[in-house]
């Protein structure tokens, strides 16, 4: 019997092959054109998950970006809605959220109101705070009636301030911000770190999880996001152990840094994601 996230993450890859990921004369479109080293790893990695459906015209770049996140996104709903049990609550998967709307978060929308009065401060704090995750898990506030399903828990005379009480007006907690990058260029890096930093210096109370997902096939290039430690979780490859069979098939040198990410719990499966974020 096949385990039902192996099939979630097969329906993940048909998507990846019908949107996002194209082919160009045999080449598929996650690979670097110029670097041969990419080309021969995207073309054996792609033989490995299927044969890419959308053999027309590649998108641009902003739209096979979105198709990814769609995907990442819809993977990701459909893990969670069979979680529930390990992780009890009301969660829903979305695109396009400011973090501002979250509960800790949400003085940065006072603070923006402020500094759209003010000249002087909006030069000051600029707007590299205003952030919208490409791919956000939302954890709703409960109303009293779940909290005292089970026990009298809370009542009018406690717990006043918690996020998780719809009674005290808080707003959704943002469970997990995940940044999905079809492929990683030095500019994307820079994105995804000054990202994650700003989710981390700009709370006021529970950091989020934060993490990364990408199709990236050339190693360094994952390394460049993946190594080192404080501001992302982890990052994941859309297709980690056919990256490694890859990786060993050819011979690359690269296959020790694989190794290396993956030893030091820095990069892990897209499989791997949705059980991580029930932690």
């Amino acid at each position: 019997m096949e385990a039902w996230l192996t099939e979630a993450r097969r329906r993940f890859h048909a998507e990846c092959l019908a949107g996002p990921i194209t082919e160009t004369k045999g080449v598929p479109s996650i690979a670097d054109v110029a670097n041969r080293p990419s080309r021969e790893i995207a073309t054996a990695l792609m033989a490995k998950i299927g044969t890419s459906q959308n053999l027309a015209v590649k998108p641009a770049g902003q739209t096979a970006g979105s198709m990814f996140e769609s995907a990442c996104q819809n993977f990701l709903r459909d893990c969670f809605a069979q979680l529930g049990h390990l992780r009890p609550g009301t969660f829903t998967v979305e695109k396009g959220r400011a973090i501002a709307m979250f509960d800790q978060y949400a003085h940065l929308d006072e603070l923006r109101i402020l500094a759209h009065q003010s000249r002087e401060l909006k030069t000051l704090l600029g707007t590299d705070y205003l952030i919208k995750p490409d791919v956000v898990v939302i954890r709703a506030a409960e109303p009293d009636s779940v909290i005292n399903r089970h026990a009298l828990l809370v009542d009018d005379t406690v717990a006043r301030r918690t996020a998780l009480r719809q009674a005290n007006g808080a707003r959704a907690t943002l469970h997990a911000s995940i940044s999905c990058k079809l492929t990683i260029r030095s500019d994307r890096v820079q994105n995804t770190r000054s990202e994650a930093l700003n989710l981390v210096r700009n709370r006021k109370g529970r950091l989020p999880h934060i993490a990364a997902v990408t199709a990236e096939p050339t190693p360094s290039r994952i390394a460049a996001i993946a190594l080192g430690t404080g501001d992302i979780d982890c990052v994941y490859h859309f297709a980690l152990p056919e990256l490694v069979e890859v990786l060993k098939e050819q011979e690359r040198e690269t296959l020790e840094l694989v190794e290396t990410m993956i030893d030091g719990q820095r990069l892990r499966d897209i499989a791997d994601l949705p059980l991580d974020l029930v932690v």
